[in-house]
C-alpha cells in the first residue's frame, strides 16, 4: 500500500503542475482574443479577471431621456438661429 500511496501522491503532484500551466495557457489565449477584438488600436489587456464585459444597455427610459434632452437642445439651437436670421 505505500507504494500506492506515494504513486497518488505523485499523480496529484503532477495533476497541480499541469493545472498550472493549463491555467497560463489560457491567460494567454484570453490576452490573444482581447488583442485580436480591439483592432489592433494597441488597447492594453486587463492581466486579471475574465476581461470579457458584455455591452452596457440603456433601459428605454434612460434611452427617452437622452432624446428628449437632444430635442431640446436642437429646438435652443434653432430658436437661436432664428433669432438671429429675423
Amino acid at each position: 500500500m505505500p507504494s500506492l500511496e506515494r504513486a497518488l501522491t505523485e499523480l496529484r503532484a503532477e495533476q497541480h503542475r499541469i493545472q498550472g500551466e493549463l491555467q497560463h495557457v489560457d491567460e494567454a489565449i484570453h490576452a490573444l482574443v482581447r488583442i485580436s477584438n480591439s483592432g489592433g488600436r494597441g488597447r492594453k489587456a486587463r492581466a486579471t479577471g475574465s476581461g470579457t464585459r458584455g455591452r452596457r444597455r440603456l433601459s428605454a427610459a434612460a434611452r427617452k431621456r437622452i432624446a428628449d434632452a437632444q430635442r431640446a437642445r436642437w429646438a435652443k439651437f434653432k430658436l437661436q438661429k432664428a433669432k438671429k436670421a429675423a
